[in-house]
């Protein structure tokens, strides 16, 4: 268990063992959400948002014949400059 003071303009100092667990560094963000069942949870907003993406993605690559690095530089090269695949 670990314990953070807020100090007069409602800052804290999150402990090192939480920053380490959950991959913070300085700058990051943290996400805070309430759970149904009315618990409060922290989170590194930078790892959650990666998550959302990955799971927003989940199944697109097959869907586009994406199986390997070559194909995705063959997208990549698309994009950039029209070359078709």
């Amino acid at each position: 268990m670990n314990l953070a003071k807020i100090s007069a303009n409602g800052q804290i100092t999150v402990p090192v063992e939480i920053r380490r667990l959950l991959g913070l560094k300085s700058g990051d963000k943290i996400l805070f959400y309430q759970k149904q069942d009315g618990k409060v949870v922290l989170s590194n907003a930078s790892a959650q948002a990666i998550r959302k993406a990955q799971s927003a993605f989940s199944g697109v690559a097959e869907a586009m014949a994406i199986s390997s690095e070559d194909d995705v530089q063959a997208l990549v090269d698309e994009v950039r400059y029209g070359k078709g695949r």
